[in-house]
């Protein structure tokens, strides 16, 4: 149990929340059942697995490049807050 305690208090203090008693109870219950779980999968043998990102295959949805009509320099301009000399002017971010 203190080692739950230990965990549970750790876990709070990384999250930056005040847990009650009984929440700190219930959530280290949890989280005990949680790395039990967790225990178990170490245990499943994955030899000649490969390592994904997602369980199933992704398709990229994008379209792909293709060149078009450019827009006009004073067109995209046009809306621009301040510009000079053909260029957008915005304020300075770093000293």
């Amino acid at each position: 149990m203190a080692q739950d305690a230990f965990e549970i208090n750790y876990v709070a203090e990384l999250a930056r929340i005040e847990l009650t008693a009984e929440e700190k109870s219930r959530l280290g219950s949890q989280l005990g059942d949680i790395l039990k779980y967790v225990d178990q999968l170490k245990e499943v043998n994955v030899e000649g697995v490969a390592p994904t990102a997602h369980s199933i295959p992704m398709v990229n949805v994008t379209r792909p490049d293709q060149v078009g009509e450019t827009l006009p320099h004073e067109e995209a301009l046009r809306n621009a807050p301040r510009s000079a000399n053909g260029l957008f002017r915005v304020p300075k971010i770093v000293e």
